[in-house]
């Protein structure tokens, strides 16, 4: 009897962990959503905006897949620092922002990179490190110019409501503002993005991982669009419909060249 018990138990021990690991690398049941993080389930947070696979609701799931590409064979030390390379050296993001930082980041969004195709996969990276490229100058900005002169507090938003004496002001990779999006970033993160938005432009692992939970809910979902759609997604209220055209070239020659470098077509609908 002890020995049945005994086999039960491991038995019990073994489809649990095979269940976890499962999840957090989807290969989920039929019947069940892949989350935008990789995770298994049902109902909104699993198969709301950000879906990957299963029976979807969110309206702008993304196939899994990316062929075998790894990002950080992408993501090379030489691509990095040609970025980065360009930023002057009075820059802050000169010291803070680097590449172990970016690839420590991205152990928590692993289906980052790895959508549809190998080329698609590549130019996935391409729209995101151009994003970034335009968004901090090089990697030069940790933080908004003049920022803190800006009231980026959505008062609507309850759900995340606005600390006295905190400014959300963009910080990070890809500028990240707002209290709703410090809020729900902190939240999928662990740091408390309301009470400490400041941990954003302090520590560069968070910082990427900001970067990267906007790419995934936001971006994400239009990635497959074209490149002009994931400019519309991060700033197309202010720069798309002529209203930047400057700047919409210059995140659209920051792709190019990156998909040139990866040795990928840029693909269609560049412009927004």
């Amino acid at each position: 009897m002890a020995n049945y018990v005994l086999s039960s138990l491991v038995l019990s021990l073994f489809l649990i962990i095979s269940q976890n690991v499962m999840a957090q690398n989807c290969g989920c049941a039929p019947d069940l959503c892949c989350s935008r993080f990789g995770f298994c389930g049902l109902g909104a947070e699993y198969c709301g905006e950000g879906c990957q696979a299963g029976p979807c609701t969110g309206g702008g799931s993304t196939p899994p897949g990316g062929s075998g590409v790894v990002v950080a064979d992408i993501v090379t030390p030489d691509f990095f620092n040609s970025i980065i390379n360009q930023a002057g050296a009075e820059c802050a993001g000169k010291s803070f922002y680097t590449r172990d930082a970016f690839l420590n980041a991205l152990n928590s969004y692993g289906q980052f990179g790895k959508v549809g195709s190998a080329d698609d996969s590549k130019r996935e990276i391409a729209a995101f490190f151009a994003h970034v490229t335009h968004e901090t100058g090089h990697f030069c900005f940790i933080e908004e110019i003049n920022g803190a002169t800006q009231d980026y507090c959505d008062e609507t938003r309850t759900d995340y409501p606005c600390v006295a004496g905190k400014l959300y002001f963009g910080r990070g990779p890809l500028q990240l503002t707002w209290n709703y999006n410090y809020g729900a970033a902190g939240k999928d993160n662990n740091f408390d993005g309301l009470n400490a938005p400041e941990t954003v432009a302090n520590d560069a692992v968070v910082s990427f991982k900001t970067a990267l939970w906007y790419w995934m809910v936001n971006v994400r979902p239009v990635v497959t669009q074209g490149f002009g759609a994931t400019i519309r997604a991060i700033n197309g209220a202010i720069e798309c419909n002529g209203g930047n055209s400057g700047a919409v070239q210059a995140r659209i020659g920051y792709y190019t060249d990156y998909c040139n470098k990866f040795g990928v077509a840029p693909g269609d609908n560049l412009s927004c």
